[in-house]
């Protein structure tokens, strides 16, 4: 599918748009990427996408985005495609209840007017100091920035907000900060559009042109990663 002219090798702009369809952030897809193009020529092989996929599963179940993940048991990677019936999932999605409580948005809500968003948006430099305050790893708030910014704007409104600060208290519970966003946690309000993610190049060369207008705020905010740009 990805390498349709059977050339044995697949570009790193192909790659992106396919990998994409697997739900991940930019943030474990670059990092997956990086793994899987081991002398960095932005091609694979077809060794070298079968490590993608393996990556893109351990990802979606879970585990660590690394080589020694490699022969761990998974199910196959999930990829949605915007013709397949499967994206129904995403719309069958709405009816979830939203997993952000209706007492605790209240108390994240009195927290984000606190903090005076303004146009109803707070910027990344307003919500930095209440993330690094949880005095959690700055890889795992990167992540908590990747799957709450779910517009992309580089700001959080009130309801993306409200789903950082629930994904900062289950980090503090020491639970694992998923891969990529659960249906049940997308607020209700952002449930629509969501389900047909657009083809975004995520990877080396496609992305300097893309980006460049766009920071990436987990890079910005957090200095999480080096950007997938560089």
């Amino acid at each position: 599918q990805v390498d349709s002219t059977n050339t044995g090798r697949v570009l790193a702009s192909d790659a992106a748009v396919f990998l994409k369809k697997s739900g991940l952030t930019d943030l474990v897809l670059g990092k997956i990427w990086d793994l899987a193009d081991t002398d960095g020529k932005g091609i694979l092989n077809k060794q070298e996408f079968f490590v993608a996929l393996r990556l893109v599963a351990c990802a979606q179940n879970g585990l660590d985005v690394s080589l020694s993940s490699l022969n761990l048991p998974v199910p196959p990677p999930r990829f949605t495609d915007t013709s397949s019936p499967l994206l129904l999932s995403g719309t069958a999605s709405s009816d979830v209840p939203w997993a952000v409580k209706l007492e605790d948005k209240a108390k994240y809500d009195a927290i984000f007017d606190s903090l005076n968003p303004v146009n109803g948006l707070l910027s990344g430099d307003k919500v930095k100091p209440v993330l690094l305050n949880s005095k959690l790893p700055v890889d795992i708030l990167g992540r908590v920035w990747e799957l709450s910014d779910i517009d992309r704007d580089g700001m959080l409104d009130r309801d993306e907000f409200a789903v950082a600060m629930f994904l900062v208290y289950c980090a503090l519970e020491k639970e694992p900060v998923p891969m990529s966003l659960p249906a049940a946690l997308v607020p209700p309000s952002k449930r629509k559009p969501l389900c047909v993610p657009g083809p975004r190049p995520l990877i080396p060369s496609a992305a300097t042109t893309k980006e460049s207008h766009q920071p990436l705020p987990p890079v910005d905010i957090l200095a999480a990663k080096t950007p997938l740009t560089q």
